[in-house]
Order: structure tokens, then C-alpha cells, then sequence
């Protein structure tokens, strides 16, 4: 048997055992990697893989790709957030995990071969001898000598081979039983409470949150929760149970502060949820203007609190950040806290303002990089935002190279924006900081799902979610289940609201999948209530109509939403494919093809997603629409053999 991460392989039994569980796998899918196993950290050429798993027959190697990807998805990624498998561009792949040969432990409690007892090693060499003895005997003389000696260097051999063995499974079979795999702590930071009712004030409360969690990032002991995840506690009586429960964590840090005119007392409190051990607890007495170097300290607190370990890198990304002047931090700090109330203009200006008073301060640019993208994502803010976003993050990242909100939002906007092909990169650039970040592989999932690579993005998503329950649950959907078809599992995916625009259309979304139409419109209707402005909702308004037989007005609504997408050069290319969709329900094919070209051209090319869509099933036939599948088809190939 091998052993790999979590794994157990066992080639006789035709069985892999992901932690005592069996894990499902196609009979291709297990000589694929029963060959990779086998071979190690040697490159395994397409060629030998094609030869040995498809001895005696022709098969082109789309067939290969096609297990390589189930594998992937099947075993997940190691704890450094590397998958198993490795592409080798051109020539083939390489198992990347460490993998021991173990021996299976008799099951009535006999000694296995990995536990042989030493006075057994006598036994055996009588065996041997026993064995050698039976050898035909040679003729007399110089030959039989000869003979008897070759029969002592057998013996001697067979002996030394075993104890070596024996000893390699002692050895690693008391590695690997004692081996922990360490799981991140769950830490929540909570915003901090105002002891004077203040308003001019009230920014701090969220925004010093925000800076502890951000300082935290870089740290891979630990699954800091978001900062959009503890927003909604910002005016709430805090229950450290009820919230330990609510965001999955297992450590919380709580705070308070006090502002008197250039003074400020800040108290901290580092709890754990299961034993009620108060880690730590301090407190800060400062001058307003030495604001920032509390992010710094109550982030060093943690990491004692919580006895981590980090490396000399990690230590190096938590030291001190640049000089700021107070101003310009007061500005950042307010930007923070305009954002988690959605106020993105009012949030664009005051980063502004901080980068224009601390033009060396990575962490405003890519703040208002990340501002300005969701202006103009969800506010249709139009296509020049897009370009000073850009900018944003360029210099943020031309000043903390491995910044990662910048690297994580940058990702989201290349994806939003149809270049796809940018964020991947850069997500994994990001992952080698810190593989615990659940917000990175969510990222990384949403770019699979733009060039189809459905199951991927799934995986990726779902090991988000595994890291932090909450992540990005009220401001994006795990569409990679919608897009596969599991129509109640995307359902099921979505959190247990009704006062959010985003989720209540995307419910009506799901509905509209499985046609139950009538509680779909009622869903696209509650959306357009709670956000009249937003895209999707715009989008779900249109197909209500159509529910109801409103058809002219629906295609109306949906004319004027493409018109300010066209004017404003917005170019979010997966919202472009709703449009044509809705247009395609509506019964409008040259609107519908017209605008899928548009969404394909300009970056979402869900090709596996296309194929099997049933709001597509009225263009199938026609020619406009097999020429964009061959568009999307050839990127999609592409985007697999570069990155997959």
C-alpha cells in the first residue's frame, strides 16, 4: 500500500481511502494514478501514461486530460495548498506528494511485516538456510565450494534486504502515525466597541477591526474570518458563544475604545470559545496620532496568545508598516468603514485622499483599487474605473510585491473584466503566502468557473467554505453547482436570507432552473425591491415579466440594461451571459446570440457550462451559435493546457 497526504492507496484492492473513507474512482482513474504513484517525483510523460493505461488501444489525449482533471478534484489539495498533481508544460506530469510504501497490519493481531520482532531475524535465517540447502548440490571439488558460497551469499542477502526493510517500515510507520497534520486556528476579530456614544468616532470601531484582520493575513496557522463576515456585529450586544457558533471559530478577540478629544484607550480581550480561557487581555493608552502602530500590536498579542510559530518570512510581512502620517491613516481608516456600508463613492474619496497624503501606502492603494472595481461592478461606474482600479493595484503591488488584498481583488478584477487568464496567476502567487486563506481559493474558483472548468471551481469553492463557512456568502454564489446542473445543491449553497438583492435574485435564479417559475418571479421581484440598481436584479425583473406574460416590457427592461452596459463599458462578461439568456427566455434569438457573442469575446467562455445550458436551447441550431462555441471551445482548450 502507498500513503500520500491524507491517503491510502491499495493497488491489490483496487481501493483509495481518504481518511478511512473510500473515495470513488473510475477504473482509468485508478491505473492513472496507480502509474503516477508509482513513478514519484519522476516525471511520468504523456506518452508512458498513454502506453501503460490504454495499452491496446487508440485514444486521443483529451481521455488523459479528462482523468488527470478528476483526479485533481478528487484528492484536493496538500496542506501547503499544492495540488497532488503537477503539469510538466509539453512533456507530461509529476506526483508532487511525498509517498511512503506501508504494509497493511494483519488483521488478527499477528505481527506484520512492519513490526517484525528482533529475535524473529534468527528464525529466519534458519529459514533461509533451510531453503538454500535444497539448492541442487554441485559436482565435488573447486565447483561444490563455489556453489556452497554463492548458497552463504544468498542467505547473507535475503537477510540484509529484510532488516532493511523491516526497518524502513518501523521507521516510517512510526512517522506517519505520529504525524499531526496541523489544522489553522479559527480566529474571529470583532469590531470594536464605542464606549461614548460618538458618531465622529463610530469609523474606528470596524475600520481597527479591519487593520488587526488584515495584519493577520499573512499568517498560515491561522483562518482569520473577513472582515465583510463580523461587519454585521458592528451594533450588536456581543454573545461569544452565539458568534463563535454563527462564524465557525474556535477564538474570538473583542475590543473596546474610548476617544477623548488627541486621547484614546483601546482594551483587548483574546478569548477561547470551548474552555473560556482568556488568552490574552491587554490594554492601550495613546495619543490619536500613534493610531497605527495598534493594528501592530494586537496582532503580535494573538500570535503569542495563540503560541503560533512563523516563519522568518511571515515575521518579516508582520513587521511595521511604513510611516503614515495620522491623517492620512484616519483617511484609510474612514475609507474602510464607508466600503462596509457600501458607500462606494464617498469610500473612492477618501483613499483617494490617503494616497495623496501617503503615496508609499500599499494597503490604500489596493483599497481603493478594491473600491473603485466594486463601483463599478455593482454601481455600473463604467469602464475608466476599471482602468484607475488597475492602476491602484499596480502601484500597490509595485510597493508590497505579495500584498495580498491587492493580489486577491486585482484577481477579481481581471476575472470581472474578461481576462481571466491574469487572475490565476495571481491566485496562486497568493496561495504560496498563505494556503489557509479561504478568500483566495474562492477568487480561484470564480476564474475556473468563467473558462468551464466547472468541478474545479466547485473544488476550490468548497475548500473555501471548508476554511471559513461564511466566506463571500452574501455577496457571491457557488454558481459552479448551477452551472453542473445540481440545482438544489446551488440552493442549498445559499445563505438563509431575505434582505439581500444578490441572493434573492440568484434564488430566483435556481428556481427558474428547476421551473418552479412561479416562486422564481416572486424571488426577482423581491430583488428589484431591495436593489433596484443592481444588475442582476435588472436582469431577474426582466424574466418576472415574462413569468407573467409581459414579454414586450421584459425585453425592455432588458434593452435598456445592455444599453448602460454598452455605454458605459462595463464589462463584466458573466452578468453579459445573463443578459442573453434572459433574452433567449424572452424569445428574442438575434438579441440573445448578439449579445452571448459579447459575453464569450469579452472573457466568460463557460464552454462545458454552454453545451448544456437549457436557457440555450432555442439557438442550438442556429449558425451564429455553433461559431460562438468554437470561440469559447478554443479559449476554454486553451486555458486547460496552460493551466491544468
Amino acid at each position: 500500500m502507498y500513503q500520500f497526504g491524507k491517503f491510502r492507496f491499495d493497488p491489490a484492492n483496487h481501493l483509495l481511502l481518504s481518511e478511512e473513507s473510500p473515495v470513488p474512482l473510475t477504473p482509468k482513474a485508478f491505473d492513472v494514478l496507480l502509474v503516477l504513484v508509482q513513478n514519484g517525483k519522476r516525471l511520468t510523460t504523456k506518452e508512458e501514461l498513454m502506453q501503460k493505461v490504454w495499452p491496446d488501444s487508440f485514444v486521443e489525449e483529451a481521455n488523459l486530460t479528462v482523468n488527470i482533471s478528476a483526479l485533481r478534484r478528487l484528492l484536493g489539495r496538500m496542506e501547503d495548498g499544492q495540488q497532488y498533481i503537477e503539469t510538466v508544460p509539453k512533456k507530461g506530469y509529476r506526483f508532487v506528494a511525498p509517498v511512503s510504501e506501508v504494509l497493511e497490519k494483519p488483521s488478527n493481531g499477528e505481527n506484520s511485516a512492519s513490526e517484525i520482532p528482533a529475535d524473529s531475524f534468527l528464525s529466519l535465517a534458519g529459514q533461509v538456510e533451510s531453503a538454500t540447502a535444497n539448492l541442487p548440490e554441485a559436482p565435488s571439488g573447486p565447483a561444490r565450494t563455489h556453489s556452497r558460497t554463492r548458497r552463504t551469499i544468498f542467505a547473507v542477502t535475503v537477510l540484509l534486504l529484510v532488516s532493511a526493510a523491516s526497518g524502513y517500515f518501523v521507521f516510517h510507520g512510526r512517522f506517519l502515525r505520529g504525524q499531526v497534520f496541523k489544522q489553522p486556528h479559527r480566529l474571529a476579530v470583532l469590531p470594536f466597541q464605542n464606549l461614548r456614544t460618538n458618531a465622529e468616532s463610530d469609523y474606528l470601531g470596524f475600520s481597527l477591526a479591519d487593520a488587526v484582520i488584515t495584519k493577520l493575513g499573512y499568517v498560515r496557522e491561522l483562518s482569520v474570518r473577513p472582515s465583510y463576515a463580523v461587519q454585521k456585529y458592528k451594533e450588536q450586544v456581543i454573545e461569544p458563544r452565539r458568534i463563535a457558533r454563527e462564524l465557525d471559530v474556535d477564538t474570538l478577540l473583542t475590543g473596546t475604545f474610548l476617544r477623548e478629544g488627541d486621547d484614546l484607550r483601546i482594551t483587548c480581550q483574546l478569548v477561547e470559545i470551548n474552555t473560556q480561557n482568556i488568552l490574552w487581555k491587554g490594554a492601550f493608552d495613546l495619543k490619536y496620532d500613534k493610531l497605527l502602530t495598534v493594528q501592530d500590536s494586537v496582532a503580535n498579542q494573538i500570535i503569542g496568545g495563540l503560541e503560533l510559530t512563523l516563519s522568518p518570512l511571515e515575521a518579516q510581512r508582520l513587521r511595521p508598516d511604513a510611516t503614515v502620517s495620522p491623517l492620512a491613516y484616519e483617511y484609510y481608516l474612514r475609507g474602510i468603514d464607508l466600503y462596509s456600508s457600501s458607500d462606494f463613492p464617498m469610500a473612492i474619496h477618501m483613499f483617494e485622499k490617503s494616497t495623496e497624503l501617503a503615496p508609499n501606502y500599499a494597503l490604500a492603494w489596493a483599497h481603493l483599487g478594491k473600491t473603485l472595481t466594486a463601483n463599478a461592478s455593482f454601481q455600473l461606474g463604467g469602464g475608466a474605473q476599471y482602468e484607475k482600479a488597475q492602476r491602484a493595484f499596480e502601484r500597490a503591488l509595485a510597493l508590497q510585491p505579495d500584498q495580498i488584498d491587492a493580489q486577491v481583488y486585482m484577481a477579481n478584477m481581471f476575472t470581472d473584466t474578461g481576462k481571466v487568464e491574469k487572475a490565476v496567476p495571481l491566485l496562486r502567487e497568493a496561495l504560496k503566502t498563505n494556503p489557509n486563506h479561504a478568500e483566495i481559493h474562492w477568487e480561484l474558483g470564480y476564474a475556473y468557473r468563467f473558462a468551464g472548468m466547472l468541478n474545479e471551481s466547485v473544488a476550490e469553492c468548497e475548500r473555501a467554505r471548508q476554511l471559513d463557512p461564511g466566506v463571500k456568502l452574501t455577496s457571491s454564489t457557488l454558481n459552479g453547482y448551477l452551472y453542473l446542473g445540481q440545482y438544489d445543491k446551488f440552493l442549498e449553497s445559499l445563505p438563509k436570507t431575505d434582505d439581500l438583492a444578490l441572493i434573492a435574485f440568484y434564488r430566483g435564479f435556481g428556481e427558474y432552473y428547476k421551473k418552479d417559475f412561479e416562486q422564481a418571479a416572486r424571488d426577482f421581484d423581491r430583488a428589484v425591491e431591495l436593489d433596484h440598481s443592481l444588475l442582476q436584479a435588472q436582469i431577474g425583473k426582466a424574466l418576472s415579466l415574462g413569468i407573467r406574460r409581459q414579454v414586450v416590457q421584459g425585453l425592455g427592461t432588458l434593452r435598456t440594461v445592455e444599453a448602460k452596459i454598452n455605454q458605459r463599458g462595463v464589462g463584466d462578461p458573466e452578468a453579459s451571459y445573463k443578459i442573453a439568456q434572459a433574452y433567449a427566455a424572452l424569445g428574442d434569438k438575434p438579441a440573445a446570440l448578439r449579445v452571448l457573442k459579447r459575453s464569450i469575446e469579452t472573457g466568460f467562455f463557460s464552454y462545458s457550462y454552454f453545451l448544456t445550458d437549457p436557457f440555450l436551447e432555442s439557438l442550438r441550431n442556429e449558425n451564429e451559435f455553433r461559431l460562438a462555441m468554437n470561440i469559447a471551445r478554443q479559449r476554454h482548450e486553451q486555458f486547460v493546457k496552460t493551466f491544468l
